[in-house]
């Protein structure tokens, strides 16, 4: 079983070696641009995906609908993105407590990642509209009506959603 384990890391370590640097982006968000690792940060959130799902499966509230996401004011990007990372951060990693050692490691590896991002677009100043913040009110409305350990493994269960709004986002060329 060792050798195993073994085997699969040299070959994970061997591929990102071929690889080559992990892929940024940077996106623009309104009058703010930020480099984001995408490909890091599902290459994370895949890593527990599975199990963040299957454990939350039976919960009825949906924190974070697509809907809530796509429509996005204009100008409201870089607050919405803002206050969704400050929500992750703040809120639900700090909450989440994974099964697994390597869930737990993907889980730390997506906070510090949120963390840099929120640092990168806390420096723009970005402003924030009623509708805009009403909207995160709303997630995190939803986010109380469940007890923490369940409200944090629901979020980490649709952080797949914040990354797909993250991939559509116009890219600075």
């Amino acid at each position: 079983m060792k050798m195993l384990l073994s085997c699969s890391v040299c070959l994970l370590v061997l591929l990102a070696c071929l690889s080559g640097p992990a892929q940024s982006r940077t996106l623009q968000l309104n009058s703010c641009s930020v480099t984001v690792h995408l490909h890091e940060l599902r290459s994370y959130y895949y890593n527990m995906r599975t199990a963040v799902i299957s454990d939350n499966s039976d919960i009825g509230v949906k924190l974070l609908d697509k809907a809530l996401i796509t429509d996005i004011q204009e100008g409201q990007t870089c607050c919405f993105m803002r206050l969704v990372l400050r929500f992750y951060v703040e809120r639900v990693f700090g909450s989440f407590s994974a099964s697994w050692p390597q869930y737990q490691r993907s889980s730390s590896a997506l906070a510090n990642a949120f963390v840099t991002i929120r640092k990168d677009i806390n420096a723009c100043h970005c402003l924030c509209e009623d509708d805009t913040q009403k909207k995160i009110d709303s997630v995190h409305a939803a986010f109380n009506q469940l007890e923490m350990s369940q409200a944090a493994e629901k979020a980490m269960g649709e952080l797949d959603t914040v990354l797909d709004w993250i991939d559509r986002l116009k890219e600075i060329n």
